[in-house]
């Protein structure tokens, strides 16, 4: 994508990145933090995230806050006082970029479970409508919020043997276009990205034989993440960002 962002697009920017230990969501946190921001990294495992803040930090960043949580087993009242917290101990929320996945195995579908099927719904559709749902309120103060979902070429196009993972991810399209439609009267903009191939952890699940380095990196996807958290698509909502086009 052809788009230079200003040194400051995001001064003054509060940002919760959800799977902000690797990946996408830790590009796009040193991303957004290079860029002005003060980031809220969000995932699983502590380490990770401790990791990321360092380098933030190191990098002259403004000091994030780190929140682990396990996105398969959270529930409304655990997503409820995050929102509060944030509220309380930072005062804003201007945008989020739902990052965190989760993917079981290229399998025929008689190989899956139940329990399969509902972890990867819970972390790659329901938790993102949850978090959003209660963050909406801190999110509306601003007047120009951003939300950005991450979805899955899989998922817009569903093929043998993706099962349970392209079927949430097209659950998490589904939701999408529904809170667009909600949020299209608020101070709110909802946008859906689907990155395409790109080198990452779970990349390397689905496709491990494949050459990383012929692979767009993580890095290559800022300038979308930049643009549709920042000031400059202000009027771009309930729109689906293919980057494979």
């Amino acid at each position: 994508m052809p788009y230079t962002p200003p040194p400051d697009l995001l001064k003054h920017r509060v940002i919760l990145v959800t799977g902000a230990g690797q990946g996408l969501g830790r590009s796009a946190a040193l991303a957004y933090a290079r860029h002005g921001a003060t980031v809220i990294l969000l995932g699983r495992v502590v380490g990770k995230l401790e990791k990321v803040y360092d380098e933030i930090v190191a990098a002259g960043g403004a000091h994030p806050a780190i929140f682990p949580v396990d996105l398969a087993a959270a529930t409304d009242a655990d997503f409820e006082a995050m929102a509060q917290a944030i509220g309380q101990q930072i005062g804003r929320l201007d945008g989020i970029l739902h990052c965190a996945a989760a993917f079981e195995a290229l399998r025929p579908q008689q190989l899956d479970t139940l329990e399969d099927w509902m972890r990867q719904f819970r972390v790659n559709a329901a938790a993102p409508a949850a978090i959003n749902r209660a963050c909406a309120p801190y999110l509306e103060v601003g007047g120009d919020a951003s939300v950005i979902l991450v979805g899955e070429s899989h998922g817009h196009e569903p093929v043998a043997y993706w099962g349970g993972f392209a079927v949430s991810k097209a659950a998490l399209e589904a939701y999408f276009k529904v809170q667009a439609d909600e949020w299209s009267d608020k101070g709110i903009r909802i946008n859906l990205v689907i990155p395409g191939p790109v080198n990452s952890p779970q990349r390397a699940k689905t496709h491990p034989g494949e050459e990383k380095s012929l692979l767009p990196q993580p890095d290559d996807l800022m300038p979308h993440f930049l643009y549709l958290m920042g000031p400059d698509s202000q009027a771009i909502r309930g729109r689906i960002i293919d980057c494979r086009n």
